[in-house]
């Protein structure tokens, strides 16, 4: 995860960015981290720096960001950072010294942030994060002025939690359940300012369609066995309960907890699964087999890592300031949607 925006910017103007998914941003621009950057009359250079670079998202990702490259003629490499944020540092640094003029990121920590943004302001590059967010002046997203933030590439983490509670809340009535033995579980990474912005959305959009069921916060590593793991602990202490709801950051995370939850021999009829991303949800539904992921939000990683090249090289080339966000769109799918939507499942 999947990874990543901020519930409290809205999306507004288009960006023509000759993308197949409609894109838009917040229509505010922000040069943090770029005001002493110089246009590139020649070949540009960039690198893409990506934490999980192994997470299907990410793959994508990488795959967007390579295509949108080669059709606008620029050199792009590509690096994953896995969960290393000491990487993040010197691999920026890396890049610096091997002429990149620009660098996009997907930091692992967000408290690496103000070391990066100075590496970049100090060799005159243009920096973009991507998914997640990035504060210049201290480690926490969440408590940054607005205009401290670097510019962003991603998704509305208000618009996707809102949606995945929207959809869990119209299961949830569909099944006919009540709250006294209905729980939901909200998994995440809980240092990670975007995933925070969903599950708190898709709890207060859940809550206003049906309200009174209790809530049980997990925090996780955002993998599908770290959720897991942590899942099964929650389920074995509230043995009790009879129907679960999930949802959280990313696919992996509900995912992981509808295989504790099948482990733990909750039928998939007593789970409702509404994951982020689709593309772990749709390998539960290509085999044909009742699930307890019942629905998806699909986000398309090459989109978003097509957006960051294409923003970045319209900073470079053509000196258009970037926008404080950038989000690519999503659409909610389910077992009977997804082949339709174009997801490809490997």
């Amino acid at each position: 995860m999947i990874r990543s925006t901020s519930g409290r910017a809205a999306a507004g103007v288009l960006l023509t960015l000759g993308l197949t998914a409609t894109a838009c941003s917040t229509g505010q621009e922000s040069t943090t981290g770029a005001s002493s950057v110089a246009p590139v009359s020649g070949k540009i250079s960039l690198t893409y720096l990506q934490k999980q670079g192994d997470q299907e998202y990410f793959v994508g990702e990488a795959a967007g960001a390579k295509a949108k490259a080669a059709e606008l003629g620029i050199d792009l490499k590509v690096v994953n950072l896995g969960n290393d944020a000491n990487k993040t540092v010197s691999e920026v640094q890396a890049a610096i010294a091997q002429k990149t003029n620009g660098v996009i990121v997907v930091v692992p920590d967000p408290a690496v942030g103000p070391q990066v943004v100075q590496t970049a302001r100090d060799a005159k590059i243009a920096l973009l994060t991507s998914d997640d967010q990035v504060c210049s002046t201290g480690p926490d997203p969440a408590v940054c002025a607005k205009a401290d933030l670097v510019p962003r590439v991603g998704f509305s983490g208000a618009q996707m939690g809102t949606e995945v509670g929207k959809r869990a809340a119209d299961e949830y009535k569909k099944a006919g359940w009540t709250a006294a033995d209905t729980r939901v579980i909200a998994a995440w990474k809980q240092d990670v300012t975007v995933c925070g912005d969903r599950v708190k959305a898709a709890k207060e959009a859940f809550g206003a369609v049906a309200p009174g069921v209790q809530t049980i916060e997990v925090a996780t590593d955002n993998t599908p066995t770290g959720a897991q793991d942590k899942v099964a602990a929650t389920v074995t202490a509230n043995a009790g309960v009879k129907h679960w709801v999930v949802w959280g950051c990313n696919d992996e995370n509900v995912h992981g907890g509808v295989t504790a939850l099948q482990n733990a021999g909750v039928s998939a009829d007593n789970v409702i699964g509404v994951g982020l991303g689709a593309y772990l949800a749709c390998k539960d539904w290509s085999g044909g087999k009742p699930s307890g992921m019942k629905a998806a939000l699909f986000i398309n990683g090459r989109d978003v890592g097509a957006l960051a090249v294409q923003t970045m090289y319209d900073k470079l080339k053509n000196g258009k300031d970037m926008p404080t966000e950038a989000f690519a769109k999503t659409t909610m799918v389910d077992p009977a949607t997804w082949k339709g939507a174009g997801i490809t499942c490997n």
